[in-house]
């Protein structure tokens, strides 16, 4: 499916409609000449006429094999998908009055989100009557961005949309997860008594 519509994208041999085109190609010079005189060419070499820049004027026409043409295109489309970054958004919630430990349980998940190249979405859900405590929301996620901020930038800083108080952060260049590791306490060699 891919490759037809590849095929329905350039004119080849009879399907061109110019009176002279500039053809190009593998040990080939660089001409122009009527479009006779081109098709003649690409026979000789046992080829097919392609027209790829249709806008200029004379059209360019390369002397190659169309099914290497659309070979290397789809080659090619393929590299530069790869090389596209996706960015994930990751969403962590909190309460209004997150206790200590869920906070830093949310923590280490947004280091690891951070570490993998993820952007973070930390937002405090207000149910209620708990959209009295705007205040402690903003101060758990200006926390959270400043424990944060060794392996993250802040995009945005803390809005308030309807329930919701919303933060985002996304990792800083150069952040790996060797150098970005949470520091462990040592244990001790020495035998217990």
């Amino acid at each position: 499916m891919k490759n037809e519509n590849l095929k329905g994208q350039y004119r080849i041999n009879e399907q061109i409609h110019a009176k002279e085109v500039r053809i190009v190609g593998d040990n080939i010079e660089s001409c122009v000449c009527p479009l006779a005189q081109a098709l003649r060419i690409a026979e000789e070499h046992e080829a097919d006429l392609v027209e790829i820049s249709p806008n200029v004027q004379p059209p360019v026409c390369r002397i190659i094999d169309y099914s290497k043409f659309l070979y290397q295109l789809k080659k090619r489309q393929k590299e530069q998908k790869a090389k596209q970054v996706k960015v994930n958004v990751k969403e962590i919630r909190f309460g209004p009055q997150t206790d200590d430990h869920d906070y830093n349980f949310k923590l280490k998940h947004a280091q690891g989100f951070l570490q993998d190249g993820d952007k973070v979405k930390a937002y405090v859900f207000f149910k209620g009557r708990s959209i009295l405590f705007k205040e402690q929301g903003e101060v758990l996620l200006l926390r959270f961005a400043n424990d944060l901020e060794e392996i993250a930038k802040v995009d945005q800083m803390p809005l308030l949309e309807g329930k919701r108080m919303t933060i985002q952060l996304s990792p800083k260049k150069g952040v790996s997860k060797k150098s970005a590791t949470v520091k462990e306490t040592p244990k001790s060699s020495e035998p217990a008594e």
